[in-house]
């Protein structure tokens, strides 16, 4: 027999009451919920682990002074394992390392079982967290010629001028610093520079010819102090052709299309003035990246300079 046959209006009564109650109940349950993930969303995971900075693997940095006092943060990214090429390690120094370095050691390190990967690269920076310091200006540059150009009157107050010494410091010292720490090749020594960087990688070639076995120049700063740079590459022309520079660098010439800064079309007419000297034994190459801009191209650039630089030729 069924309960609602023996007690027909309490179950009713019942029906009744739950139907009631139960608009409330899951509101109540709803709030309870709602509750509970404000809650638990205001308490730290006790499950989460700290943040903590990254470090680039199979990379080291320091401080070392110049023979003149001037300190630079050297950035260092070298295979950990297998054995070096025979004769050592080719090496590509790159200036403006604090903002630089980081793009070329993280293409060497995931290339590290291809011939770009075996070879070390070292960043040539600054003491300082900042991507540039002002520093750079008196490195990479000539000193200022007088009567100041339009562009260059606002930088009159920052020194200028100290490229010889910093030329020295690369091809000196920090050299030596390298060698001493890892199995490097010394005849395979690659330098790459941007903007002002670049200028001074042009000055390199054009003051130490043999200096480097490859130079990239990328978005040089030519109309930099009067096109200074254009009356360096003049004396080097003559001698080359005159036949007192002998085996030279090889250099790569890179620029965006859409640098404005950087003037494509001086980076190309460049290439063209140097390429005619392959006769006497320069090899030039120009590198020009469709969409890309002033600060862009490092970036673009760091797996072509590694190939430019560390395949043989």
């Amino acid at each position: 027999m069924r309960l609602t046959t023996l007690y027909p209006s309490a179950c009713a009564a019942l029906l009744a009451g739950l139907l009631a109650t139960a608009p409330q109940a899951r509101a109540q349950t709803a709030q309870q919920g709602a509750a509970a993930d404000a809650a638990a969303a205001a308490t730290p995971s006790t499950a989460a682990t700290p943040a903590s900075p990254y470090v680039m693997p199979a990379t080291q940095v320091w401080d070392m002074p110049s023979d003149n006092g001037e300190v630079y943060r050297i950035f260092v990214s070298a295979p950990e394992k297998g054995e070096p090429p025979k004769g050592g390690y080719p090496v590509l120094y790159v200036l403006d390392g604090n903002a630089y370095f980081g793009s070329f050691a993280q293409a060497r390190w995931v290339q590290d079982y291809l011939p770009v990967g075996k070879a070390i690269i070292v960043g040539v920076g600054y003491p300082g967290d900042k991507p540039w310091d002002v520093r750079r200006m008196a490195d990479y540059t000539a000193q200022l010629r007088e009567p100041l150009s339009p562009e260059v009157r606002p930088f009159a107050q920052y020194k200028s001028g100290a490229r010889a010494p910093f030329l020295d410091f690369l091809t000196g010292k920090l050299r030596r610093e390298i060698a001493q720490r890892y199995p490097v090749n010394l005849e395979r020594q690659s330098l790459f520079g941007h903007s002002f960087g670049g200028l001074f990688a042009l000055h390199a070639l054009y003051e130490r010819p043999q200096a480097f076995e490859a130079i990239v120049a990328a978005s040089p700063s030519m109309e930099w102090n009067g096109q200074s740079i254009l009356d360096e590459e003049r004396v080097f022309r003559d001698k080359v052709q005159a036949g007192k520079v002998g085996a030279s660098s090889r250099l790569m010439v890179v620029v965006g299309d859409r640098d404005a800064d950087g003037d494509p079309e001086s980076a190309r007419m460049l290439a063209e003035r140097l390429e005619a000297l392959s006769g006497w034994g320069l090899r030039v190459r120009l590198q020009r990246y469709p969409n890309e801009v002033h600060a862009s191209v490092p970036a673009q650039a760091a797996n072509d300079t590694m190939r430019f630089a560390f395949t043989l030729r």
